[in-house]
């Protein structure tokens, strides 16, 4: 029963926690990083996969920590991670270094993907989990294309600005997370099995039901505490619920990690434009997946499923959810073959423009429906299916750069991309 501000500055920071992380692309900076490190296309390709690498697999070490620990906490600390791994990109003098800050900027920013989702599932209501889980993919989506965009003016001032301007922001939102974010979680089990109390009952132990203080180092009282090792055994086990763990890996193999393929192929398509005009034609991107959140992603998706139940006159079920996955398949591939065939035959930028905007609402829309559908199946378990999305999801965008560039060298935009 919080109060209508203290959930929206949870997420707020879970939010932009998320779209810092694909903020910090280095897509705007390809062209100088192949010169400063005297590295090919695919080479400075491969700086895109390795943070989707790092958040990936982070989760397993983050998700039991913030069981423990807090989320508050947890949260805290991976940003602090971000903050300094940023800075050592901006510094490093070697493609080595480069590759190892970057993979900690993606071991930083894990809990964002995993505990982030979990704070959310923790303060708010099933009747409006689709449009706030909405809200934090629309966060990495967008950052993933307001970086390219912003990170192209910042390359005016220098390459090693783009990694600055990324530090700061991190260094921001650290502060704020340490003076604003709350702590979400609290025994959720012992209260459950207690019950309420009854007035002639002593009052429950202050241990318990206290908040944690301010800056948490030692585990809470109250939680049932994780071995180092269940999350990887959870995240084994959710492959016996067929209905998740299909749906997330259809979504993350079949579909989102084209995303990754057109965005980091966009400076070899317009090899002879700026990075700043390069980074204007993410401006489709942009406009497509934020109408497709606004109007038709989580806010439809909840309304979706309150008018088939009251149609049909049966309960709310998550597989009615599903109905959205049609036309954003669709669109998704009508977006995706018309910015090949743009690309090959040199049609006009406002074509492909149009395709980027199809193909991001698309992604969007199918984003938001598998995650919600995904957590409405389990919601108990809702760290577990973050854990299952997040490693689908970024390994699935580890692997579209080492492949993307010869692909398309063999086969050819149009027939890569449609």
């Amino acid at each position: 029963n919080w109060p209508r501000w203290k959930k929206l500055a949870v997420l707020i920071h879970v939010s932009a926690f998320y779209f810092l992380f694909t903020f910090l692309t280095t897509v705007p900076t390809f062209a100088s990083l192949q010169i400063i490190f005297n590295a090919t296309y695919a080479q400075i390709n491969y700086t895109v996969a390795v943070p989707a690498l790092a958040l990936g697999l982070s989760p397993f070490m983050w998700s039991p920590l913030a069981d423990i620990y807090g989320r508050r906490t947890v949260m805290i600390l991976g940003c602090f991670v971000a903050f300094i791994s940023t800075i050592g990109s901006a510094v490093t003098k070697t493609y080595s270094g480069y590759m190892a800050a970057r993979f900690f900027q993606g071991w930083g920013v894990g809990p964002a993907s995993s505990v982030g989702l979990q704070m959310l599932q923790d303060i708010y209501f099933e009747h409006e989990r689709g449009q706030k889980v909405g809200i934090w993919t629309l966060a990495i989506d967008t950052g993933l294309l307001f970086g390219p965009l912003i990170g192209g003016f910042a390359a005016l001032v220098s390459t090693e600005f783009v990694a600055w301007l990324t530090a700061i922001l991190f260094g921001v939102l650290l502060i704020s997370m340490v003076i604003c974010l709350p702590e979400t979680v609290f025994p959720r089990r012992e209260v459950i099995e207690n019950g309420p109390p009854k007035p002639d009952s002593d009052p429950p132990s202050s241990s318990i039901v206290r908040s944690p203080p301010f800056i948490n180092v030692f585990p809470i009282q109250g939680l049932r505490h994780p071995k180092p090792w269940d999350t990887a055994v959870r995240f084994v086990r959710m492959f016996a619920y067929p209905n998740v763990a299909i749906s997330i890996m259809f979504y993350c193999w079949t579909w989102y990690w084209f995303i990754l393929c057109v965005i980091t192929m966009i400076p070899a398509a317009y090899p002879t434009y700026s990075p700043q005009h390069q980074g204007l034609l993410f401006i489709g991107l942009i406009i497509g997946t934020v109408i497709a959140e606004v109007f038709f992603s989580g806010t439809l998706s909840d309304r979706l499923v309150a008018y088939i139940s009251r149609t049909r006159n049966r309960p709310r079920s998550p597989e009615m959810r599903l109905w959205l996955f049609w036309p954003a398949a669709l669109l998704t591939a009508i977006g995706l073959a018309l910015f090949g065939v743009a690309i090959k035959y040199n049609w006009h930028w406002a074509v492909v423009q149009v395709a980027m905007g199809i193909f991001g609402f698309g992604v969007q829309v199918g984003n938001t429906t598998t995650m919600a559908y995904a957590v409405d199946c389990h919601p108990d378990h809702a760290m577990d299916v973050t854990v299952f999305y997040s490693f689908h999801l970024n390994l699935s965008a580890f692997a579209s750069p080492f492949f993307i560039v010869p692909w398309v060298a063999v086969s050819g935009w149009a027939w890569c991309f449609g």
